[in-house]
């Protein structure tokens, strides 16, 4: 994948660029961290210009960003509450009000959240879909992505300039961090499920 990665940049430079994010923000597997360091390395030994590599994959982070959010609004708290109200909601101990409680919460820190996760690998694209599901206003969900994107976006890039042709040793520590993450996150879900299942399925049992 990396080779058709640095071939696409090479081919298209911004426009090549700009694409690759706006997928990999779709599809979280393509790694950012080779477009971006690898862009920051183009800069210097072609015209590109490390603030046009910013700005080009900024616009691609948004426009990856307005796709998973819109994702998230025709999924909706409101549908996926019918959806729980039925006998996926009986079998799974979900219930309507689950959705929603989770949607204020977001709505209350959604701000945060969103600047934040839109740092952290993996999570950065996938934040979208419950921004859109709570139904954050648009403009707000924009302004954050924007700067958050802006960000990591500016950090790898520059990073990439920085190392020069030994651009592949940011990605192997970048990997390292993306690794890191993963585990994070399998081992909160995992307290997550057990804590569920503990509260919705024994509790039950026990009635």
């Amino acid at each position: 994948m990396q080779d058709w990665i640095i071939n696409i940049m090479d081919k298209f430079g911004y426009l090549g660029i700009s694409m690759l994010i706006m997928l990999e923000n779709i599809f979280p597997p393509i790694p950012s961290e080779v477009i971006l360091t690898f862009g920051g390395f183009m800069t210097t030994y072609t015209k590109l210009q490390a603030w046009g590599v910013v700005v080009a994959s900024t616009i691609g982070s948004l426009l990856g960003a307005v796709v998973l959010y819109g994702v998230g609004r025709i999924l909706s708290a409101e549908r996926l509450g019918r959806i729980l109200d039925g006998k996926v909601g009986q079998i799974l101990h979900f219930h309507k009000e689950d959705v929603y409680s989770a949607c204020d919460w977001f709505n209350s820190k959604g701000k945060s959240t969103v600047l934040f996760c839109r740092c952290i690998p993996i999570v950065r694209s996938l934040i979208s879909i419950p921004a859109g599901m709570a139904n954050m206003k648009f403009g707000i969900f924009m302004i954050f992505t924007t700067i958050g994107s802006l960000v990591w976006n500016t950090v790898l890039v520059t990073l990439g300039v920085v190392a020069s042709a030994s651009w592949e040793k940011i990605v192997e520590g970048t990997n390292t961090v993306t690794q890191i993450t993963i585990i994070v996150l399998i081992v909160i879900f995992l307290i997550s499920a057990f804590l569920f299942i503990k509260n919705r399925f024994l509790k039950d049992d026990d009635k």
